[in-house]
């Protein structure tokens, strides 16, 4: 059995982009958990307040876990250069195209397999 780790894909935002993203594995789940762990609990809290500086608190916080969502499963843009310079994973996020970081999020969650659910609120 030959096992790739890493599955490739091009972008529906930007073709000619493509995205390297990790598959998920045991350790893998393990390692993004204790990542996303305390700050889901702390969004559930903060979006159960009703005061409007806890809605944007939360909102901050969803915006965090998307970026360790992209940390931890984005390997490689290819396809793609920001500001003169080969795009990268962390590039993508601080600097790239806010359509383009959320369609490789959305592909780095779709790859987790987790339910709908779970998405919510991670």
């Amino acid at each position: 059995m030959d096992y790739e780790s890493i599955t490739v894909m091009e972008s529906r935002v930007a073709p000619g982009v493509w995205f390297s993203v990790a598959k998920m594995s045991f350790g893998r789940r393990l390692e993004l958990m204790r990542q996303v762990r305390d700050l889901a609990r702390k969004v559930e809290f903060l979006e159960a307040g009703g005061e409007p500086g806890e809605k944007m608190d939360a909102g901050l916080l969803r915006a965090e876990i998307d970026r360790v969502f992209l940390a931890w499963g984005l390997r490689d843009v290819s396809g793609l250069a920001i500001d003169g310079a080969p795009a990268t994973p962390a590039a993508l996020a601080d600097a790239g195209p806010e359509e383009l970081f959320r369609e490789a999020v959305s592909a780095v969650r779709a790859e987790t397999g987790l339910s709908e659910d779970e998405r919510k609120n991670s």
